[in-house]
């Protein structure tokens, strides 16, 4: 589904209205779409926020249409979702929620006068993993590899297409989808091309995720989003020693302020991860800043 169409089909009219005005250039660019009761419009490409020319600001009725047309009007068959925070739809798009919680035992049970929405927009990116995929594989598999990243800097498109690239190349690969960014899986569907032979686990914690892939479905890679805790680290350590691969990510601008995380402290420590891949936005995201091996040597790429 375009951004266009997503717009029209799942937006207020008057935000729609607005929102088609804004350059092309713009839209096929665009990361974020910032919507907020009183404020105006924000739009994120990059590093620069745009805001359309007619300069609408929403009102409480918009977001409430909005939210109600992206819950197919039925809001709490979708309060699963929102209760965390997020709505997954058609086409990989991934909306924020923010607004006053409604707690209940300790958790959030969900949330009400939703007053801000921050539509995510999925891109794929095929091929954007060409370069490192060779070095990645060898003649008895994949290598164990952590992507490390600051935010906005492409490591979720880059670990969707290792996925990609290692399941079509012959290996299974089961996926922990903790928020639903990778696969955006919607009604039970990856919305993302995440390969052929790709197992998701949609919307189910890290740690209990991995712990069930490795039971029950035989992977010979195990991939996870933005691992950091210890439990998650109890996890990949009883995964490696059992002989499948980890593929993952974090956030940080370099391996060494992963030194003071514990449990990612002792898996660099233990060697478990085989490769490490550095990236940052310096010639756009994605941009690879290093390639490293099990002891935190360069190598060439």
């Amino acid at each position: 589904m375009c951004l266009r169409d997503f717009i029209d089909d799942y937006t207020s009219k008057s935000i729609a209205l607005c929102l088609h005005d804004v350059n092309e250039d713009i839209l096929s660019r665009a990361e974020e779409i910032r919507l907020r009761v009183g404020q105006p419009i924000y739009i994120r490409c990059g590093k620069r926020e745009y805001v359309p020319p007619s300069g609408f600001i929403p009102k409480p009725e918009d977001i409430e249409i909005t939210v109600k047309k992206m819950s197919n009007y039925s809001v709490y068959a979708f309060n699963e979702e929102i209760r965390k925070g997020y709505l997954t739809l058609p086409g990989g798009y991934r909306v924020g929620i923010c607004g006053t919680a409604v707690c209940d035992r300790g958790g959030v049970n969900t949330i009400r006068g939703i007053s801000s929405l921050n539509i995510r927009i999925s891109r794929e990116v095929k091929g954007c993993a060409d370069k490192l995929i060779g070095r990645l594989l060898t003649n008895d598999g994949f290598l164990s590899t952590l992507i490390v990243s600051p935010p906005a800097c492409g490591k979720t498109t880059l670990l969707r297409d290792i996925i990609r690239q290692v399941s079509n190349g012959g290996l299974t690969v089961g996926l922990v989808d903790e928020r639903s960014e990778i696969a955006g899986t919607y009604m039970g569907m990856a919305q993302n091309d995440l390969g052929k032979r790709t197992d998701v686990l949609d919307a189910c914690p890290k740690a209990e995720g991995m712990y069930m892939l490795l039971r029950s479905m035989g992977p010979r890679v195990i991939a996870a989003d933005e691992i950091g805790s210890c439990a998650e680290s109890d996890c990949i350590r009883e995964i490696v020693n059992s002989g499948v691969a980890l593929l993952c990510t974090v956030h940080a601008a370099a391996v060494r302020e992963l030194m003071g995380r514990r449990g990612i402290r002792e898996l660099i420590g233990d060697r478990l991860f085989k490769r490490y891949v550095v990236l940052s936005a310096s010639k756009g995201a994605g941009t690879v800043e290093a390639f490293l091996d099990e002891e935190l040597n360069e190598l060439c790429l």
